[in-house]
């Protein structure tokens, strides 16, 4: 019951974003701006959270309402191990991703990230899986509706440089997993995308 009031708070927050984006009647950009505030109350109820942590958590958004898209890289060594990174909000491990960038498609994005993430090179991404995220059991709940591309890409070397985003990165195998950030990454998206790598490249999954 609490997924179906998430997804109703979500399309009301859509259609405030829309609509706000769309009218031209000052009365209406009003009811619109008053929906967005409902919104933001229903999702502070649905976490058991402040309204203010809700305010900072959404994302800035404004014109007609789609989508985020998170982008995902599935790197494998020779002995099939997982290049996972560990995020510093959580002390968890995922793997190397993150928000899709403007300006920036989504296969040179994912490369991007897994250097920036974990000081390792990559190439040859190919496209494994589209997920969408409210239909599968990632941890924590989100206000935004988002897409997940995973990518299972080419090792080409390297070694953990320090960011802000991670403090470490290694290879893992697949019987052998970390506490993983499970609202980042699930245990089935890693073995997911070594099916993939493993078939040929063949078979992409789309929700």
């Amino acid at each position: 019951m609490t997924h179906d009031w998430l997804a109703f708070a979500k399309a009301l927050r859509s259609i405030a974003q829309t609509g706000q984006t769309y009218t031209d009647n000052k009365y209406e950009l009003e009811r619109y701006k008053q929906l967005e505030v409902l919104t933001n109350q229903m999702f502070a109820v649905l976490g058991d959270v402040p309204i203010e942590k809700i305010e900072n958590l959404i994302i800035p958004d404004r014109g007609y309402a789609t989508p985020k898209v998170d982008v995902r890289g599935a790197v494998f060594d020779e002995q099939g191990r997982v290049l996972l990174v560990r995020e510093i909000k959580d002390g968890l491990w995922t793997l190397p991703g993150g928000w899709a960038d403007v300006n920036e498609g989504p296969s040179a994005n994912v490369l991007k990230e897994i250097f920036e993430e974990s000081g390792h090179r990559a190439s040859q991404p190919r496209l494994a899986m589209l997920k969408d995220r409210s239909l599968h059991p990632y941890a924590h709940y989100s206000p935004d509706h988002i897409y997940k591309l995973f990518y299972v890409c080419t090792h080409e070397g390297g070694e953990f440089v320090p960011n802000n985003e991670t403090d470490a990165a290694n290879f893992f195998d697949l019987d052998d997993l970390p506490p993983l950030s499970e609202g980042r990454t699930l245990p089935t998206d890693i073995h997911e995308c070594r099916a993939f790598a493993l078939s040929g490249a063949a078979g992409v999954y789309s929700d």
